[in-house]
C-alpha cells in the first residue's frame, strides 16, 4: 500500500511538472487559448487584431479577465466591442490589461510593499493601474475606480506571465 501511495504521489508530481513545462513553452496567447475560462478574452484579442502582438517576444504581464468577468459588463457590451467598427476601443481596453515586463506575483507584491501599500503600473495602453493588498489578495484599481481581484497567479509563458482577474478593467 505504501508503494502504491508513493507511486501515485510520484505520478502526480510528474504530471504537474509536465503541465507546468508545457505552459512555459507556450506564449501568453497560446496559454489563454488553452483555458476554457478565457474564451471571451481570446475572442476579443482576435477581434482586436492583437494575437500577433501578444505572441511576440515580450515580455508581457497580462491581467486576464475570465469569461465571468466579461459577463459582469452590462448586457450587450461584449458583443458591441467585438464589432469591427469598435476595434480601436477594444484594443484600448485589452492593452489596458497588459504591462510591459515580466512581473510575477512576488514582484507585484514587492512593488506594493515598496510603495507603502500601493504600486502604480503603467499599462501598454498608456494609462495606469494601481495595485494594492486587501488581506492576502492583490487588488487592481482602474482609472475609473473599478476594482479587480487577482484570483490566480504566475501562469508562466514563453513571453511573459499571466495573472487571472475577476473583473474587466476599464481605461
Amino acid at each position: 500500500m505504501k508503494s502504491f501511495k508513493k507511486l501515485a504521489i510520484t505520478l502526480c508530481a510528474t504530471v504537474f511538472a509536465v503541465s507546468t513545462f508545457a505552459q512555459k513553452s507556450k506564449t501568453v496567447v497560446e496559454n489563454a487559448i488553452a483555458s476554457k475560462d478565457h474564451t471571451t478574452l481570446v475572442a476579443a484579442v482576435t477581434a482586436a487584431g492583437l494575437v500577433e502582438t501578444l505572441s511576440g517576444k515580450g515580455p508581457f504581464t497580462v491581467f486576464a479577465p475570465t469569461n465571468e468577468a466579461f459577463a459582469k459588463l452590462p448586457k450587450g457590451t461584449v458583443e458591441t466591442l467585438l464589432k469591427p467598427e469598435n476595434k480601436a476601443k477594444l484594443q484600448a481596453i485589452l492593452t489596458y490589461h497588459v504591462v510591459a515586463g515580466n512581473l510575477d506575483s512576488k514582484a507585484v507584491v514587492a512593488a506594493i510593499k515598496a510603495g507603502k501599500g500601493s504600486a502604480v503600473l503603467t499599462t501598454v495602453q498608456g494609462e495606469k493601474l494601481v495595485g494594492s493588498m486587501k488581506g492576502k489578495n492583490v487588488i487592481l484599481t482602474d482609472s475609473k475606480g473599478n476594482k479587480s481581484t487577482i484570483t490566480a497567479v504566475d501562469i508562466t509563458s514563453s513571453n511573459g506571465v499571466i495573472h487571472v482577474i475577476d473583473t474587466v478593467l476599464l481605461p
